[in-house]
Parts: C-alpha cells; sequence; structure tokens
C-alpha cells in the first residue's frame, strides 16, 4: 500500500511567496519591479508593478503624467538591457524625453497595431522577448480576449500594463491588479481599484511631472516600427 503524504503546516503554507492571505497583500517580492515612488510601492503587492500578470491602468484623458509614474520602472527594465514595446500608443514617443529618462531608444518597438492590439500584445507577450509591453487596446476589447492576455503573461518575467478608459472599472477584469488615474492637486491621483489581497483604504497623491505635448508628438528615427500582422522582431541577445 502506498503511504499517505505527510501533513503539511499551515504556517509552513502561508510561508510561501505564492500564498497569500486575504487581509494582507501578495508576496512574489522577486517578480516586483520598484515604481520609483515608495509609497506607491507599500500598497503594491510585492513592493512594485508585478511581473507575469496583467496591470490595467484606467485613465479618461492624456496629459496627466500617467506616463511619468512609469518611467522610473521602464528605465529600470532598459537598463537592464531589456526590450521594451508600445502597442498603438495614442501619440508617438519622443526620443530624446525617454532617454533623457534613461531609457534605450535603440531598444523600443512601436507597433502600429490597427484593430489587432490584442492579437499584437498576445504575441509579443508569448515570444518572452520582452521586459516590458504597454497596450492600448480598443474600447470594446471583451473579456475572453483579456483572458488570453492574462494567460499570455502569466508566469513571465514581463511587466505587461494595458491602457483603458475609466468606464471599464464596472466590468469584471482578470488582471490582477487595477488602477485608476487622475489628475490631483500636485501631482497624480492614484487609486488602487483591485489588488491581490485586502482593499486599497484611499487614493494616493504623487507628484510626477507632466510633460508638455511637445514631447509626445514627435516620433524619432531610432524607433523600430512594426505593423500589424508582421513578425516582431527577436530581440538582440
Amino acid at each position: 500500500m502506498s503511504s499517505a503524504p505527510a501533513p503539511v503546516a499551515l504556517a509552513e503554507i502561508l510561508a510561501r511567496g505564492d500564498v497569500w492571505r486575504g487581509d494582507a497583500l501578495a508576496g512574489l517580492s522577486e517578480a516586483a519591479i520598484p515604481s520609483g515612488h515608495p509609497e506607491l510601492d507599500a500598497e503594491l503587492p510585492g513592493g512594485g508593478w508585478p511581473r507575469g500578470n496583467l496591470t490595467e491602468f484606467l485613465v479618461d484623458r492624456n496629459g496627466l503624467g500617467e506616463m511619468s509614474l512609469l518611467l522610473p520602472a521602464l528605465a529600470r527594465l532598459s537598463g537592464d538591457g531589456g526590450w521594451l514595446a508600445l502597442v498603438a500608443p495614442p501619440w508617438q514617443p519622443h526620443a530624446p524625453a525617454w532617454a533623457a529618462a534613461g531609457l534605450a531608444p535603440e531598444r523600443l518597438v512601436v507597433v502600429r497595431a490597427g484593430r489587432q492590439v490584442a492579437w499584437c500584445l498576445e504575441q509579443l507577450l508569448a515570444s518572452g522577448g520582452f521586459a516590458g509591453v504597454l497596450a492600448w487596446p480598443e474600447a470594446g476589447i471583451n473579456a475572453r480576449s483579456l483572458r488570453r492576455l492574462q494567460v499570455a503573461a502569466e508566469g513571465r518575467p514581463v511587466f505587461a500594463g494595458l491602457w483603458r478608459s475609466t468606464a471599464a472599472a464596472v466590468a469584471p477584469s482578470p488582471a490582477p491588479l487595477r488602477i485608476a488615474l487622475s489628475a490631483g492637486a500636485d501631482g497624480l491621483s492614484v487609486c488602487i481599484l483591485k489588488r491581490r489581497g485586502r482593499p486599497a483604504s484611499q487614493p494616493l497623491a504623487l507628484e510626477v511631472a507632466r510633460p508638455g505635448r511637445n514631447k509626445r508628438v514627435v516620433a524619432g528615427p531610432v524607433f523600430s516600427v512594426v505593423a500589424a500582422g508582421s513578425a516582431a522582431p527577436a530581440p538582440a541577445v
């Protein structure tokens, strides 16, 4: 007869990084990327932006400083030699501004996805070649597509962010982390709508730079622009 498995103490299970209690934030700090804002990291499971899961950023208009919020994390990924991708951004990146923030423009790929944003993002995530991918899907992206994207990101060492309208907040989403952004008195108001663990008590007021439009409309020739339907470039090793 086969012997029964040895019992495991509850304390040992709760000590695991991939197990979290409903009244506490999830761990997995090794999978987190510091946001550059200590007060925000204290509210994010793992102490930073997660890898291997979708993160939704809900915002109604551009120019609030929303990209400035992510630049420290993106600069860290780029500084470690990672490739970054922007899928269907509503503006063209300004190469000097991104370089000044510490990102390597030669490792930034901009994808003109048309109506294939979800498909393009899924392919980029599945490729395993990108450290960070941000996408601006169409307003009507459905639950099935969102689930496919979460599956494509799950377990991979990639920071995957979706930019959606705040109107999407009322609809369920498989993204483990959902954040609403709005203009604050002195910067950016960050409201954590969903996270693994206890609910956030109140929005955070963060001081972030608000670049003018002239820093967003010029696309430099150093960027790789990939048309939807073509294979994503294999990042150099």
